[in-house]
């Protein structure tokens, strides 16, 4: 699959990124201080990891949880013209096609683990005339 790594450099991002980063790290404490099971994190739904074994873009990091799981990008874009559960966006070239034909797009990034269902949104990318 050919999504650039920073989906920024495709069409623009006019009202900015949203990161999830410190929220992720806080939930991360939680689980590994035995807070937050296992089965209330590692709850990814069907189709978002069907989507991440078939569309996702693999990257180099392990999962936090299971370790032994290579996680997965999942890019969703949501617009006036996309469906309303969103459009699962497969390279680089859709999304700046579909931000050619809706002025405003919001790009959401999941990680997700297909080996434990690990599932975290990561960032939220405001495109064309969007603002945050």
């Amino acid at each position: 699959m050919q999504i650039s790594p920073d989906l920024r450099t495709a069409g623009s991002v006019s009202g900015g990124t949203l990161e999830f980063s410190l929220k992720k790290s806080l939930l991360l404490n939680d689980y590994r201080s035995g807070k937050i099971l296992k089965s209330d994190i590692c709850d990814a739904h069907p189709e978002l990891l069907r989507a991440a074994k078939n569309v996702g873009r693999i990257t180099e990091d392990a999962c936090p949880i299971c370790e032994s799981g290579i996680l997965i990008h999942v890019f969703f874009a949501f617009g006036k013209r996309l469906p309303s559960g969103g459009r699962c966006v497969t390279s680089t070239h859709e999304l700046e096609q579909i931000v050619s034909k809706d002025s405003s797009i919001s790009c959401y990034v999941v990680e997700v683990c297909a080996e434990c269902g690990w599932n975290y949104l990561l960032s939220l990318l405001m495109m064309g005339n969007n603002k945050i």
